[in-house]
């Protein structure tokens, strides 16, 4: 086993155990926990105390090469940053920030639900040097900063630290209301003692100490509050059998009367120290650390997932939502309506990307680049509605608070409702009207595909002239070559299909007499005009835009949201198998040539790690940084320019450099 002492290496203060009252064991019965090793973070070294921060995870750890701390022989400890997959597993960390990470420790943090404000540990110092007490001892401090245009800015050092004592290891509540920590200062219980602060008329309270019932004459370091009021610490004066090493507990604090300090037991606590516990708002799944058998090296970050949730920290629904159905022409209550509810990130978007369907659409002014654009897909293709209306044309939904919605209501031959709303922004019980309109029209449904071969053509061109009027509507085939039109009733139809190394194809459609059906299907065949176009459905040196991956200025990592484009192009990767791209990063002028070079390298780098994350080989990417070489505006070396043009300059493009798929040719046996 790997014994030693955490609290000593980190932060070198004093152990003093004695035997303390012990405290029942956390029970999972009847729940799965799985534990997993988040390997691409972890070394032989020390990886620590994991925070959730936008789409990654922030943790401490060394540089293996810097700085000297005197009292340890070792690097000073540092923040880094790994972006996660979908799944949870984070990527390969890189760097922070330039501005919190200096020449001291720096960790553990916390960050507000928005990430707009960060509370962190680090080794007392002002403006770059270190401060020492009357005896020559530097002590750790906790200091907030607020996350600016740039980087983080306005650091500074929270009232109640000293410069005798140690104050670390800051946990926010989700309200921000109250701030936990753990510190030596004098009258506590024993080593180092959980306090919390509570933010009143513009300032911090005078530190509380958490009492006899949490606190203990060993050390209650690392706390974490769930935003269900549960809080989480390590402690290793609760075992009261003389051991020195952490493990995790947890007491309700939600209510006027605390509940009884549980110990996590098994699968989070080890005979080694187990510390750093953060757990996601849903209570299925969050991180840790620990010093347990079967990891790289000293303590690492392991990720947990309980499908089931946890006892205690499950989110109970906070608002009733009624919805209520009205047909528009009869005002009468619609019985069936199908009602969809998805949570929205920042940017209005559906967290899941299997919402959305791809297209490519060509840039305007530009020959040879495409423009990449995801679709919301048609209801039935949005999964299983969540309710539907009653015989009231009322249905009644569970909402969580201070959340952002879709919602969509939908039902046949009716046109689709939505409305995007915040459940703050709701009264109680308030009611969500929807008055839906009868569409009077046929969908039309089809694919544009090659005559030869039966191959499906992607982003062709469809144009609809209505015979009755002449009017000429044009449409664009997905990624899949399928489309979709509502025609009107009642008017005969020619529908014609084109795309540069085709030639075009046309059929007659009609819905002049239709009884009984609210739906046709046309598919439009186009005919190659050689073979070798069908195993390159997009062209080769075609450029794709991601427009919609944007990196905050100074940084390489991806942001949370941002990264829709990058999801629509591990689709397409994954739908043309031999595709070979160049993904080339772009900055803005900001910063010399030489910095902005490296910064768009490590940019490319980190956009292709997202892909190979999505199970795209590292072999079919290949990366370019161009720096500022190429701008698509005026905003050069000496221009005024606002940030949102400076953002345009901040970009990744896609370069197709092969693609070469393979035509699958059928035969149908002749019957006769």
């Amino acid at each position: 086993m790997k014994k030693r002492n955490l609290i000593g290496l980190v932060l070198l203060w004093l152990t003093v155990m004695v035997h303390a009252q012990p405290v029942s064991e956390y029970s999972h019965t009847g729940q799965e926990v799985r534990i997993f090793n988040t390997s691409p973070v972890n070394s032989e070294g020390l990886e620590f105390c994991p925070a959730v921060y936008e789409n990654g995870l922030v943790f401490v750890s060394r540089y293996k090469n810097g700085p000297i701390d005197p009292k340890t022989g070792q690097t000073f400890f540092e923040l880094f940053y790994a972006e996660l997959d979908p799944n949870g597993m984070p990527g390969k960390p890189e760097s922070f920030s330039t501005e919190l990470n200096s020449a001291y420790h720096e960790g553990p943090v916390s960050f507000s639900p928005s990430g707009d404000r960060i509370f962190f540990t680090r080794t007392n110092s002002r403006n770059g040097v270190r401060r020492s007490d009357g005896r020559g001892r530097s002590v750790e401090k906790i200091y907030e900063a607020t996350r600016g245009l740039f980087d983080w800015e306005n650091v500074k050092e929270l009232p109640f630290n000293s410069d005798d004592y140690r104050s670390v290891h800051p946990a926010i509540s989700a309200d921000e209301k109250k701030l936990f920590f753990s510190s030596d200062r004098p009258n506590g219980y024993g080593g180092m003692d959980l306090y919390v602060v509570e933010w009143d008329n513009g300032q911090w309270s005078a530190p509380i100490n958490l009492g006899p019932e949490i606190n203990t004459s060993g050390n209650e370091v690392f706390p974490f509050f769930h935003q269900s009021g549960t809080l989480f610490f390590s402690s290793d004066g609760h075992h009261g059998a003389g051991r020195k090493d952490l493990d995790l507990y947890m007491i309700d604090m939600a209510g006027r009367k605390w509940g009884q300090v549980f110990n996590m037991g098994n699968p989070f606590n080890s005979p080694d120290d187990d510390l750093g516990l953060v757990i996601l708002p849903d209570g299925r799944s969050g991180y840790f650390s620990s010093a347990r058998e079967g990891g790289f090296g000293q303590d690492d970050v392991y990720m947990f997932k309980a499908p089931l949730g946890m006892q205690g920290i499950q989110p109970t629904a906070v608002l009733s939502g009624v919805v209520s159905i009205t047909d528009k022409t009869t005002s009468r209550r619609m019985i069936g309506a199908a009602i969809r509810l998805f949570e929205l990130n920042k940017d209005g978007l559906i967290d899941d990307e299997a919402a959305y369907d791809l297209e490519l659409v060509p840039s305007e002014g530009k020959d040879g680049e495409m423009m990449m654009k995801m679709v919301r897909k048609k209801d039935d293709n949005l999964g299983s509605p969540l309710a539907v209306t009653d015989r009231n044309g009322e249905a009644v939904l569970q909402l969580q608070a201070e959340k952002d919605y879709l919602l969509l209501v939908s039902k046949p031959d009716y046109f689709t409702q939505e409305l995007r709303f915040k459940t703050d922004e709701l009264g109680p019980d308030q009611p969500l009207d929807f008055l839906m309109e009868p569409t009077n029209c046929i969908m039309l449904t089809g694919t544009v595909l090659s005559d030869r071969f039966q191959i499906a053509i992607p982003s062709a061109t469809i144009t609809l002239t209505n015979l009755c009027d002449n009017s000429v509507a044009t449409y664009r085939s997905n990624i899949g070559g399928n489309y979709e039109i509502c025609l009107p009733i009642g008017c005969d139809y020619v529908l014609e299909g084109t795309k540069p190394g085709y030639e075009s194809g046309a059929t007659r459609i009609t819905t002049v007499r239709l009884r009984g059906s609210r739906s046709l299907s046309a598919n439009l065949m186009i005919h190659p005009t050689s073979d070798a176009i069908l195993r390159e459905p997009i062209k080769e040196g075609t450029v794709i835009v991601l427009e919609n991956i944007y990196y905050d200025f100074n940084k390489s990592a991806i942001r949370k949201g941002a990264a829709q484009d990058l999801e629509a192009l591990s689709q397409l990767m994954n739908l043309y198998p031999s595709m070979q791209i160049e993904l080339g990063a772009h900055t803005d002028s900001r910063g010399t040539d030489e910095y902005n070079l490296d910064l768009s390298l490590r940019r490319a780098q980190s956009a292709k790690e997202f892909l190979i994350q999505r199970g795209i080989t590292a072999n079919r990417i290949r990366t370019v940084g161009y720096g500022e070489a190429h701008l698509r505006n005026h905003c050069a070396d000496g221009v005024n320019c606002s940030d949102a043009e400076h953002v345009l300059n901040r970009r990744t493009e896609v370069k197709v450099l092969n693609i070469n798929e393979r035509v699958k040719v059928s035969y149908e046996e002749d019957s006769n």
